[in-house]
């Protein structure tokens, strides 16, 4: 058997907590972004398909697209721009059926 020895653990100097409370806030943020996104982009491409109203289903697209960059930009990560287009394309969707 090999004989290992004592482990070494930190022999980098300083704490970089901070970078790692960063990075996951930067992955939380990405995550929400995108799946309030894609659920904008499917309520918009039911809107279209389902109910033929394609000129609603390329606005909604296009601000599906702007609510993520806004998002993307916040400085607080909740994208709250998505939020209300999320409201008014699913009235959108009510309304058209």
């Amino acid at each position: 058997m090999a004989d290992h020895g004592t482990p070494e653990y930190a022999t980098a100097a300083g704490n970089d907590y901070s970078e790692h409370e960063g990075t996951y806030h930067l992955f939380t943020k990405l995550t929400f972004v995108s799946t309030l996104s894609l659920i904008n982009f499917m309520v918009s491409f039911a809107i279209g398909g389902a109910n033929g109203h394609w000129g609603l289903f390329t606005l909604g697209t296009l601000a599906s697209i702007a609510g993520a960059a806004v998002g993307l930009a916040s400085t607080d990560g909740k994208p709250k721009l998505q939020f209300g287009l999320l409201i008014v394309l699913t009235l959108a969707l009510i309304i058209t059926s």
